[in-house]
């Protein structure tokens, strides 16, 4: 039988508050499903989160309702202390940067790279019948770009449809961090890519969490990449949590130890 935790950290600097969340699916209905029952989440300032878990094990959907896309039952949620239950997705994204895992959603492919960063850097602000591409900030573009190391700073111009799903990703990526954010999330964004464009991806994720020093919530299917990024890992399961490490006890965990939980989990749940 598998342990249940909360993930509940509890520390005085925390971004990301998630408390006594309940949500069901299809209420009152033959397929009704209960997936959260009292789930509670804390992430910290700077905190870097990866979670893994089975199909229906819930990552997505915490994600979701986060981000304001899913709604929930009952509970709380806070956003470095402002209660952002009610809001609307929109006014979410002003705070929460989010890269999906298909390269297509994160970016425009009919507009330029250029359109493209420019639309992301007037995030929040207003839009009126003025130039939407501000030249002068051509120059701070392209030394973005540079941070990425695929050459795009000198491709300013090429429509971001053409682009291999690496470069897509990694764009999305920046695009998603150039303006201040509190909450970074990480939606399996490197599941569609191939593994030389997913290891290109995951360096780069790291160089500019920890120079951007960007409170993260990473979702992966690759086991690798949950014990190797980050500074704490969560394994989730129906709904709950069987691992919530951090620190050094995070390090201690390999990918075999996380596979072994899986196969506890696949005979649980007669697979």
């Amino acid at each position: 039988m598998l342990k249940l935790l909360n993930s509940n950290r509890h520390s005085n600097n925390s971004i990301v508050e998630m408390q006594h969340i309940y949500k069901t699916f299809n209420k009152g209905s033959v397929n009704e499903v209960v997936l959260f029952t009292d789930f509670n989440l804390n992430i910290s300032q700077g905190e870097f989160v990866s979670v893994v878990g089975s199909n229906g094990s819930g990552k997505t959907t915490m994600l979701n309702i986060l981000c304001g896309t899913t709604e929930i039952d009952s509970g709380k949620i806070f956003l470095k202390g402002q209660d952002i239950g009610k809001m609307k997705e929109y006014q979410r994204a002003a705070s929460i940067g989010r890269v999906f895992q298909n390269p297509a959603i994160g970016t425009c492919p009919s507009l330029t790279i250029l359109e493209n960063m420019s639309l992301a850097d007037n995030k929040g602000s207003t839009f009126g019948l003025t130039p939407g591409i501000n030249k002068r900030r051509i120059d701070f573009f392209r030394s973005q770009l540079e941070l990425l190391k695929l050459g795009l700073e000198d491709k300013i111009d090429l429509l971001v449809g053409s682009l291999s799903g690496g470069q897509r990703q990694a764009l999305a990526l920046l695009i998603s961090t150039m303006t201040p954010i509190e909450l970074l999330i990480l939606d399996e964004h490197t599941a569609a890519l191939d593994p030389r464009s997913s290891e290109t991806v995951m360096e780069l994720t790291e160089r500019i969490v920890r120079e951007k020093k960007l409170t993260t919530l990473m979702v992966t299917h690759n086991l690798r990449y949950a014990v190797q990024y980050g500074d704490r890992l969560i394994m989730m399961h129906k709904g709950n949590s069987v691992i919530d490490v951090a620190g050094e006890d995070k390090n201690n965990y390999a990918v075999s130890d996380l596979l072994k939980i899986f196969n506890e989990i696949s005979v649980e749940c007669g697979n």
